[in-house]
């Protein structure tokens, strides 16, 4: 049983987290604005699908590394620092002018680099705590108010929903952060000096076996359904506020994050009461609600479509997060969330920015009017058959009884 965690610990890792979503939640929420004010609207799909092609190769690789070889907290400084300097670039790019696919390839370096820090930055919290399934919804909370305060910076404090004051200002707090990784716990590799290592297991390849396991592999699996849908929020969302009237999109954008506190800071209480499935269905059942509200097209329908974006995210993508820690040996933690991130802004987000991009495309009319309506029934109809998918599918075994096969069985492919 690891030893209690303390105070200083637990407020150092709610920095990490702060830090960690308040900088993409200053450049990304306002990202298809701002190409959208400099001409750049057609890169809107591929500038997000960035994050989605780097998924495939940094997380696993980086996650083998904070398993077996390398802290991962030295880990997340250097690509934090390689991160902030590479989205300053990105965004003189946009504000001088330099052509898309410029900007693009310095996109693209910006997220091989930022690709596995969220997951690196899961991996330090869990390592810390001694009780994960009821201490991390409370050090993640700290996450969401990072980025929703981010979202009220950019729109009312640098007033740049259109600006590439945005990305400056996202990459300076990358910059600062793994400066700020010198104040974390020690948290060294936990199977550092295991012998000489295959090329699979090297590359971070190994995780795949965990897809052996059928719960595992429903999780995974309904985590890449549900993504692909919702790969159409952030990119487009603000682009329907603006449309129906809405000056500060960003900042609108943050409401969604009251929702996400509510349900990180009951996280912890609800794993001991409720029945995991269930957990996972009310995430799912509530991003089919969100659609529902933005197929409305109305102001007040939109905005409460938003609200429940941070409920649905806790419930379904962080308690997926809080599933693996309690449910995979320790040996693999890093690499088994680096897979969730592979799947979710890999293989979810890459289908998920393309497809939407050109259901967008699909749903503009004469002189560039959308059909709002129309583009949001198409992705609550994905979330809909990811729902009616997972409640068929999942059955759930006790968390004791994953240990045991954890402790019995070498996770290989």
């Amino acid at each position: 049983m690891k030893p209690e965690s303390s105070l200083q610990t637990k407020l150092a890792l709610g920095g990490l987290f702060l830090l960690q979503l308040g900088a993409p939640g200053l450049w990304q929420v306002s990202f298809s604005n701002v190409l959208m004010a400099h001409g750049l609207a057609a890169y809107i799909p591929a500038g997000f699908a960035c994050s989605a092609v780097a998924a495939f190769i940094s997380p696993l690789i980086v996650g083998a590394l904070a398993d077996d070889e390398i802290s991962p907290v030295l880990l997340a400084r250097w690509l934090n620092w390689l991160s902030g300097a590479s989205l300053a670039l990105s965004y003189l790019a946009i504000q001088r002018g330099w052509n898309g696919v410029t900007m693009i390839g310095l996109m693209q370096l910006r997220a091989l680099c930022s690709s596995p820090c969220v997951s690196l930055a899961t991996t330090i919290a869990l390592a810390n705590l001694d009780r994960p399934s009821r201490q991390f919804g409370l050090l993640r909370l700290w996450g969401t108010v990072g980025w929703a305060g981010a979202g009220w910076v950019v729109s009312y404090v640098l007033a740049a929903d259109t600006s590439p004051v945005s990305g400056y200002a996202a990459a300076i707090v990358m910059v600062a952060l793994g400066f700020y990784t010198y104040l974390l716990p020690q948290t060294p590799a936990p199977r550092v000096g295991t012998g000489r290592r295959s090329w699979k297991q090297r590359l971070g390849l190994d995780s795949f076996g965990l897809l052996k396991n059928r719960d595992h592999r429903i999780v995974f699996v309904t985590s890449v359904l549900l993504t692909i849908p919702l790969a159409s929020f952030y990119p487009y969302a603000p682009l329907n506020l603006t449309a129906l009237g809405y000056l500060k999109p960003t900042a609108t954008m943050a409401v969604g994050q009251i929702s996400e506190i509510l349900g990180l800071l009951l996280l912890g209480s609800i794993w001991r009461r409720v029945r995991l499935k269930w957990i996972f269905l009310a995430g799912l059942l509530l991003a089919a609600a969100r659609y529902g509200l933005f197929s409305l097209d109305l102001r007040g329908w939109i905005v409460a479509g938003i609200a429940l974006h941070g409920a649905c995210y806790a419930l379904f993508y962080v308690t997926g997060q809080i599933y693996l820690a309690e449910r995979i040996e320790m040996g693999m933690q890093a690499r088994a969330q680096a897979l969730m991130a592979l799947m979710i802004n890999g293989v979810g987000n890459l289908i998920g920015y393309s497809a939407t991009g050109w259901w967008y495309e699909a749903c503009a009319g004469a002189g560039g009017r959308v059909h709002w309506p129309v583009f949001w029934m198409g992705s609550l109809g994905l979330i809909i058959a990811a729902t009616v998918y997972f409640a068929i599918s999942y059955q759930g075994v006790g968390v004791e009884q994953h240990r045991k096969i954890a402790a019995s069985t070498e996770v290989s492919v």
